[in-house]
């Protein structure tokens, strides 16, 4: 079985663009998300790099660690982020792991454990499997999982309304409705009940009884 949400995201040590590093200890307490690209030099991929190094201000000042993931070596890494500079305008300004001894895809569930052999031998589509978002808290545990397919491009802008919808949600009691976006309304989490909520949120708007709208907690 593949990871779950709420499994603690398992911990590896890995060269990448910006040196060594073991995972959990370059993450700290800070929030995550490592992204997996299935080869380098591949078309969607290349825009998605450069789109994450454009909104890389976002994901930090919301206190968000980004990491890359390739199945090709953190040579081939340094080679491929010239040319998503010259194409995409931005190079990756966070690290990219370099996983061309499919270490940590294996780990992560996104190729078969007996998967062997040179990285160079393997097409993209190979390694299609290898599109996934995880995004990761500061407890080390896997708050979400997206999986692309090679031929669709990733929104990161998504990614980002998640992580708003996580950290709002991990202070306070509520969740969020269907395209929530920062600063709409929220629901009250359906585990508090109305005495309790009474004290947290004063009134709300009941719709149906299982339905108490209220707004966004500052």
């Amino acid at each position: 079985m593949g990871l779950q949400l709420g499994e603690i995201a398992p911990d590896f040590s890995a060269k990448t663009t910006a040196g060594d590093i073991r995972f959990h200890d370059w993450l700290g307490d800070s929030w995550g998300v490592l992204f997996s690209h299935p080869k380098d030099f591949t078309p969607v991929c290349t825009t998605e790099l450069g789109y994450m190094a454009k909104i890389k201000p976002e994901f930090d000042r919301r206190g968000v660690k980004i990491i890359g993931l390739s199945v090709d070596s953190t040579t081939d890494h340094e080679r491929w982020a010239a040319d998503i500079e010259e194409t995409q305008g931005a190079r990756p300004n966070y690290p990219v792991i370099g996983d061309d001894d499919y270490t940590v895809t294996k780990l992560y569930g996104m190729l078969p454990a007996a998967t062997s052999g040179d990285a160079k031998s393997r097409t993209p589509a190979d390694n299609q499997t290898v599109r996934n978002v995880f995004v990761i808290g500061p407890d080390k545990k896997i708050k979400l999982i997206l999986v692309y397919p090679m031929t669709t491009g990733r929104n990161f802008d998504e990614v980002l309304r998640v992580v708003d919808s996580l950290q709002l949600t991990a202070k306070h009691r509520v969740a969020t409705p269907v395209n929530w976006k920062q600063g709409e309304d929220v629901i009250i989490a359906g585990a508090v009940p109305n005495s309790e909520a009474r004290e947290i949120f004063g009134d709300w708007k009941e719709p149906k009884p299982y339905i108490r709208i209220v707004r966004q907690p500052v």
